[in-house]
C-alpha cells in the first residue's frame, strides 16, 4: 500500500532554505535556525499562516523574500563576499 504525500507546510521557505544549504552550508544554516528557533533574532520565517523562529525586535534586522529574490541563486561555496559589490561571486575564482 502506497502512503499519502504530505505536503510541507511551508513549501516556498522550504525551497528557499534548501538553496540557502547548498550555498552556505548546512552547519551555517542549521544555527542560525535553532539560534531563531530558541529566541535569537537570527531565524524567522512566516508562510501560509505558520511561523518558526524569532522576529526580529526592528525592520532594520529583518529581510523579507519577495519575487526578486526567489529567483536568485548563489554560487556553491559563497561567502557572501560579492554581496554588494558588481562582481558576480563565479568571477572571484
Amino acid at each position: 500500500m502506497d502512503m499519502p504525500v504530505r505536503k510541507h507546510p511551508m513549501p516556498e521557505i522550504a525551497a528557499f532554505v534548501a538553496e540557502l544549504r547548498d550555498a552556505f552550508g548546512d552547519a551555517t544554516i542549521d544555527e542560525a535556525v535553532a539560534r531563531g528557533r530558541a529566541g535569537g533574532p537570527t531565524f524567522f520565517a512566516s508562510e501560509n499562516g505558520r511561523t518558526v523562529g524569532t522576529k526580529a525586535a526592528d525592520a532594520v534586522n529583518s529581510w523579507r523574500v519577495d519575487d526578486s529574490v526567489r529567483d536568485r541563486h548563489f554560487c556553491r561555496g559563497c561567502n557572501g563576499s560579492c554581496i554588494g559589490t558588481e562582481i558576480r561571486c563565479s568571477q572571484r575564482r
